[in-house]
């Protein structure tokens, strides 16, 4: 009986069916255990830490069970890559260790959602020699901060830094507000984180522009004395308006932020806290109660007043006109 166990064990370590099977699967396991952070897409340098050689890529790569994507990339699966496997490999082409994942793209990692970019966005420290990955948009940056990534997983920008990385890239002013507004609006971060990486960030082109759209973000209506409603009138010829005006409502006192009692005329404008959650209900039933009133009541956003000032300000004098 010993003898027949000891002869099926020599059959199977001479098979070489066997033995090839045997080291499809070590090689898979290594593999699966160097992507642990990745999902299914792996890079050669990691590969090869993990032990695998040039010619075990290679076999699984010739056996159709792996699939490469690029110089660097590996992938365990033979299919299209996702979303998080396309980043993956856009760092590892672009420079692995050295670059990462920013703007847009790190919100869109971050869970930014209904906005799109067909590009990935990945930085690098502007000393840093790497080439350009078709499908992405390389963008050197002056320094890498020492707390600017996230601590795992993709190498990424945190949400302040991206949001405001993603606002001095932006292809316009409409684009890099809507960048900030939406990080805001859906919690990536704070108007207070916002404005203190601002402080520590340096882009090349709108700053003024930026500095005012989180400055609206962070102190909502109050920033109308720096946008200087006034002063815009004044330029356009229009009467001086009456700020901040109270008036009775069936639901008590109400201050609207810029009333003409003469030609009953409203301006109401709007901070960001006006698109979010109850604030809109009690803003809309104290609209209303100035529209029964025979009042007229135009609505003008911050950043739209920002991005808009020609349309938004002729709309006034035409309310003022018909009036």
């Amino acid at each position: 009986m010993n003898q027949e166990r000891s002869t099926a064990a020599t059959k199977t370590d001479d098979d070489p069916e066997v033995a090839r099977r045997a080291r499809t699967r070590a090689r898979q396991d290594l593999a699966r255990g160097a992507a642990e952070s990745s999902g299914s897409v792996v890079s050669r340098t990691l590969l090869r830490d993990a032990g695998l050689s040039y010619l075990d890529i290679r076999s699984e790569v010739a056996a159709g069970r792996w699939r490469t994507h690029g110089l660097q990339t590996v992938a365990l699966h033979s299919g299209d890559l996702t979303v998080e496997e396309h980043r993956w490999r856009i760092v590892w082409e672009t420079g692995g260790d050295i670059a990462a994942i920013d703007g847009a793209t790190a919100l869109q990692a971050a869970g930014l959602r209904a906005y799109t970019e067909d590009q990935i966005h990945v930085s690098v420290v502007h000393r840093c020699t790497v080439k350009k990955v078709a499908g992405s948009r390389l963008h050197k940056v002056v320094r890498r901060l020492p707390d600017e990534l996230v601590g795992a997983g993709l190498p990424r920008t945190k949400s302040p830094v991206a949001a405001l990385r993603g606002a001095y890239w932006a292809a316009s002013d409409r684009q890099a507000a809507l960048i900030l507004l939406m990080t805001v609006q859906q919690r990536l971060a704070t108007p207070d984180q916002l404005l203190s990486w601002s402080k520590r960030l340096r882009g090349r082109k709108r700053r003024g522009f930026i500095r005012d759209v989180v400055g609206y973000l962070g102190d909502g209506v109050q920033s109308l004395g720096e946008l200087d409603f006034a002063r815009l009138c004044r330029a356009r010829g229009l009467p001086e308006p009456t700020r901040q005006a109270l008036v009775e409502g069936t639901r008590g006192r109400m201050y609207l932020d810029v009333r003409w009692d003469a030609h009953r005329l409203v301006v109401e404008i709007d901070g960001v806290q006006h698109r979010e959650g109850l604030q809109v209900s009690a803003d809309n039933l104290g609209r209303n109660e100035v529209t029964l009133r025979d009042d007229r009541v135009l609505r003008i956003d911050l950043i739209g007043l920002r991005l808009h000032e020609d349309e938004f300000m002729d709309q006034v004098a035409r309310g003022l006109s018909v009036a």
